[in-house]
């Protein structure tokens, strides 16, 4: 499926990942616009001591090492149609 049609199931709540990569176990799940708790000193020195500090949606993935980072597709990402759903 191509990047189009990814993004659209991202949003439904499904993972997603090129059939392309190399990293076993790698996906892509999007996140909503929330809020969390004030976690450090710059966001309480900001926000507030007891705030909770909003977040827009954004694209994560997690990673072979078990980690989760924010993802920022390559234009390589957008153009290829290589994209398949995780189950």
């Amino acid at each position: 499926m191509n990047f189009g049609q990814a993004i659209e199931l991202l949003k439904a709540g499904y993972k997603v990942a090129r059939k392309g990569w190399n990293g076993k176990g790698m996906f892509v799940y999007y996140v909503p616009a929330n809020s969390y708790p004030v976690q450090t000193g710059a966001a309480k020195s900001h926000f507030g001591e007891d705030a909770m500090v909003p977040y827009n949606a954004y694209l994560a993935i997690k990673n072979v090492d078990e980690t989760v980072s924010t993802w920022v597709p390559s234009v390589n990402d957008c153009l290829t149609e290589d994209w398949t759903v995780i189950e």
